[in-house]
C-alpha cells in the first residue's frame, strides 16, 4: 500500500518531464547536430558510390565495405590497432601510479595534481605537437643533451616510438582520470581491513584495488585506444607521414581521394568499434559494481 501511494502518478511524471525539457533541449540539439545526424550521414554515404569526379551517387553498393579486405587496407587497420593497443598500455602503466599517487595526497595537494594533470588541455593541440617536434628533432634538446656526453644524434623524429611517445603524452590524462575516479570512492578502510588481518600490499591491491579500479581502467582504455587509432595529426606531423593510420586513411579519402563511400565505410568501422567497446566497459562495470551487492 505504501509503495502505491508514494509512486508518482503518469501526470506527474509528465509534467516533470515537461519542466526539465528546457533544461534538456539545449544538450539534445547539439547530440542530435554533432553526433546523430553525422553518423547516419556516414552510415548513409557508406552504402552508396563515388561519383566520378568525386561525391556521391547514390546507387545501392557494398563495394565500400569488401574493399576493406585489400591487404593495403587491411594493414593500415592492423598497424591502427597494434599502435592503439601499445598507446594504451604505456599509458595505463603510466596512469595507474599516477591516478593512485594523487588520491593518496592531501586535499590541497590532490587538487593541485588534478590541476597539473588537466594543465596540457589548456594548450592547443597543434602547439603541444610542435612542441614535441623541437624536442625530437636533430638540433633539439633530447639529442643536444645526449651530445653533451659524447653521443651521435638520434633519428627520433619521423618514426613509429615518436609517433607513440606523442599519443601517449596528448592521451595520458584521458587514462589517469577514470582510474583516479575509482579509486578515489574506493573506502580505505578495505584496504587497512585486509592488512590488518594480515595480507600483503601485493594482496592487498589484487583483491581489493585492482577489482574497484576495473571500471576505471576499461573507460580510460576505450578513451585511449579509440582516438589513438583514429588520431591523423601526430602521426602526419611527428610521424612525418610515414606512419599511417585509420584516421590518416580516413582524412585522405574525404580530402585528397574525394571518395567519400569508402571514407564513411572507414568511419563507420571505427564508430562500430567504438560502439563494441563501450558495449564491453559499460559490462563488465556493471558486474564489478554488482559484484559485491550480489555476495552481501
Amino acid at each position: 500500500m505504501s509503495s502505491r501511494s508514494t509512486a508518482p502518478s503518469p501526470g506527474a511524471r509528465l509534467r516533470r518531464g515537461l519542466a526539465a525539457a528546457p533544461f534538456l533541449a539545449p544538450g539534445g540539439l547539439l547530440l542530435i547536430a554533432f553526433v546523430f545526424i553525422p553518423i547516419a550521414l556516414v552510415t548513409v554515404y557508406a552504402f552508396f558510390q563515388r561519383g566520378r569526379f568525386g561525391g556521391v551517387v547514390f546507387d545501392f553498393t557494398l563495394d565500400n565495405f569488401v574493399r576493406l579486405a585489400d591487404p593495403l587496407y587491411l594493414g593500415v587497420i592492423a598497424q591502427s590497432i597494434g599502435v592503439g593497443l601499445m598507446v594504451t598500455a604505456i599509458a595505463l602503466l603510466l596512469g595507474f601510479p599516477t591516478a593512485w599517487v594523487i588520491t593518496r595526497l592531501p586535499a590541497k595537494w590532490r587538487t593541485i595534481a588534478l590541476i597539473a594533470v588537466l594543465l596540457p588541455f589548456w594548450t592547443n593541440f597543434l602547439i603541444r605537437t610542435y612542441a614535441w617536434i623541437l624536442l625530437f628533432n636533430n638540433a633539439g634538446w633530447i639529442n643536444k643533451t645526449l651530445g653533451v656526453f659524447g653521443i651521435e644524434p638520434l633519428d627520433l623524429l619521423y618514426s613509429l616510438p615518436a609517433v607513440v611517445v606523442g599519443l601517449v603524452y596528448m592521451y595520458l590524462p584521458l587514462m589517469i582520470l577514470p582510474i583516479y575516479s575509482s579509486l578515489d570512492r574506493m573506502d580505505p578502510l578495505l584496504g587497512e581491513a585486509a592488512t590488518n588481518l594480515g595480507s600483503s600490499p601485493f594482496r592487498v591491491f589484487r583483491t581489493i584495488t585492482l577489482p574497484l579500479a576495473i571500471p576505471g581502467i576499461l573507460t580510460g582504455c576505450v578513451f585511449v585506444l579509440v582516438p589513438a587509432m583514429g588520431n591523423f595529426v601526430i602521426p602526419e606531423l611527428i610521424g612525418g607521414g610515414k606512419t599511417v593510420l585509420i584516421g590518416n586513411l580516413v582524412r585522405d579519402q574525404f580530402l585528397k581521394a574525394r571518395d567519400w563511400p569508402f571514407g564513411a565505410a572507414l568511419t563507420l568501422v571505427l564508430t562500430v568499434l567504438l560502439l563494441i567497446l563501450l558495449a564491453v566497459q559499460s559490462r563488465v562495470s556493471a558486474r564489478v559494481t554488482e559484484g559485491p551487492g550480489r555476495r552481501g
